[in-house]
């Protein structure tokens, strides 16, 4: 200290913490000469001496002119080691970033001043403060006072054309002090951002793609900003990534990918848009890298396809289908669990497109991996069995698409009648609003003649004697009246004469027995004649395994119509023993 004291004279260091600039400005230039003949005399302990004269006693003083005039001392010794600078920088920068936070305006503004002086000097030497002040101009960016903003943004400036002509730049180092700040919601900041992460992207030498997903969330977060300046920044730096993606070899897809599917659920329009367009590009390009991510792109996609916005119900529409056009291995980490967990799961969207695609895909999981989807059915079955009550009739076919293909199996197929006479019991809804559209697009999918000897088998030894009828009813009326079952129709006809028909007579008439009009219809549709009508209901009554008690009501009905007929209401009566 008493060198350096020694080395100024007292008159100059009054006049550096004088309150008027001009005097502070003067003896800036006074030190500036002084260090200079320091450093031709290569004098630099006594230069060290000065620049600790100017930090103790000026830029940590409690004084702000003092700090002021500690400030430009500093920048003036720089420019007066030119060459010599780099040696000293260890004690010259850190005072300075130090001010940066200063309480007061004009030193913080000053020392932008200051230190946009010394980086004119040093250039690319104090690139190894470079996050430092990377950190500071962040903060001064959005600093409450514009001449600051004003003074910090001339620094930046000079800052980027450093660094872009530097190659002592780490990006290494830099990208996990980006990545803290990418949340940051200041406009200011958010420019400020951006601005570098563009400038940085620009330069050959450094390769900001490897690095984008460290940043990639951050820009999406700016798509939704309330400026149309800072959307539109992130959007330009976002075509620009996507476009370099497009011209890249090797890129990470799988990290970005995660972000992506989470920026696709965005409340904000633009947003979901840019990801949804982001996720087809990486579905076109992505290859084997994007296999362990499929359930959760299609997660992402499926409610898209229902978007309110017309922009991003195409491009996911189309993202779908080329993800489902996709060649994947489940013995290379393709996950059948996954998809179809994500597909069940959008099957109880209130989107009807979403519930439609998300049947389409557990069809196609059956077609291309009819094993693998098949372990894990005890996970969707009950889902898919619900979906049968959707309101709308699309879904509702598509459901029974899907039944229909699990059913090719005999334990399937039985298991899924079953099912549906249990939900038709608990559900007296489904089965008047729906019953005849189930039964009737079953028929087609799996057999008429098929789906009836099951039903009757399952209603033949039904408890519930009051749904039994109900069932048959309806049974009864898709039998006598759609045009799917035309073949079985005519097969019943025949059933005096061909052995298939009988067959098929026999196997119903148990269950049928369960409704009058039921019974009788179907004996009509067989063509029994009233004798034989008598001989084979009343014998089937007698012999079945279950009570008489069952077939009241049908006795009863029975009784009216074959009252014109002594032998038929003999023949009708003796079983019951009411003769």
């Amino acid at each position: 200290m008493a060198d350096a004291l020694s080395l100024i004279p007292a008159a100059v260091l009054r006049n550096l913490a004088d309150k008027l600039y001009e005097k502070r400005k003067n003896a800036a230039l006074d030190i500036e000469g002084i260090v200079k003949q320091l450093a031709t005399a290569g004098d630099h302990d006594k230069i060290t001496a000065v620049i600790n004269l100017l930090t103790t006693e000026f830029t940590y003083s409690p004084q702000a002119n003092h700090r002021k005039g500690g400030l430009i001392g500093l920048a003036a010794a720089t420019v007066g080691l030119t060459s010599e600078a780099a040696q000293h920088l260890e004690q010259i920068v850190p005072p300075v970033l130090n001010s940066f936070s200063d309480q007061d305006s004009r030193v913080r503004y000053y020392a932008c001043e200051a230190l946009y002086n010394i980086a004119k000097v040093v250039r690319g030497d104090f690139i190894i403060f470079f996050n430092q002040i990377f950190d500071a101009l962040c903060k001064l960016s959005a600093d409450s006072d514009a001449n600051v903003q004003s003074a910090a943004h001339l620094l930046d400036r000079l800052v980027k054309d450093i660094v872009t002509e530097s190659d002592q730049f780490s990006i290494e180092e830099f990208i996990p002090l980006l990545r803290e700040r990418m949340n940051v919601l200041n406009p200011y900041v958010r420019q400020f951002l951006v601005g570098w992460i563009t400038v940085l992207d620009s330069v050959p030498d450094i390769d900001m793609l490897g690095f984008l997903p460290d940043f990639l969330d951050g820009l999406f977060n700016m798509l939704s900003d309330s400026s149309h300046e800072i959307r539109q920044q992130a959007d330009s730096a976002l075509s620009e990534f996507l476009q370099e993606i497009k011209n890249s070899p090797s890129v990470d897809y799988g990290r970005m990918a995660e972000i992506l599917v989470q920026r696709a659920g965005s409340p904000d329009e633009f947003t979901r848009l840019t990801a949804i367009t982001w996720i087809n590009e990486f579905v076109k390009l992505g290859g084997d890298q994007l296999v362990p991510y499929y359930a959760d792109i299609l997660g992402a996609i499926l409610p898209c396809i229902a978007d309110k916005e017309e922009k991003i119900r195409v491009v996911a529409r189309e993202t779908n289908e080329e993800l489902r056009a996709l060649k994947a291995d489940p013995a290379e980490a393709f996950d059948v669990g996954a998809i179809l967990s994500i597909a069940r799961r959008q099957l109880s969207s209130e989107l009807e497109a979403t519930r439609i695609e998300a049947l389409h895909w557990i069809s196609t999981l059956l077609n291309k991996y009819r094993t693998e989807v098949l372990e894990f059915l005890n996970d969707i079955f009950d889902t898919l069995l619900k979906a049968l009550s959707d309101p709308s009739d699309e879904v509702v076919l598509l459901v029974l698409d899907v039944h229909a293909c699990i059913a090719k199996d005999p334990q399937h197929f039985r298991q899924l009648v079953v099912f549906l006479v249990h939900n038709f019991r608990v559900d007296n809804s489904l089965l008047e609003k729906r019953g005849a559209l189930i039964i009737r697009r079953l028929c087609v999918l799996l057999n008429a003649e098929r789906v009836y000897r099951e039903l009757s088998t399952i209603l033949e030894a039904e408890s519930d004697l009051d749904f039994a009828s109900i069932m048959v009813q309806a049974l009864n009326l898709i039998l006598l009246t759609s045009s799917e079952l035309s073949e079985i129709r005519d097969l019943l006809k025949q059933s005096l004469v061909n052995p298939a028909g009988k067959d098929l007579y026999v196997s119903l008439y148990a269950s049928w027995c369960h409704s009058p009009m039921a019974i009788i219809s179907l004996c009509l549709l067989a063509q029994v004649g009233i004798h034989k009508l008598v001989l084979i209901i009343t014998g089937s009554m007698f012999n079945s395994r279950t009570c008489a008690l069952r077939h009241t009501n049908t006795y009863f009905y029975l009784k009216s119509v074959f009252v014109h007929n002594g032998l038929a209401l003999f023949g009708l009566c003796a079983p019951f023993s009411v003769i």
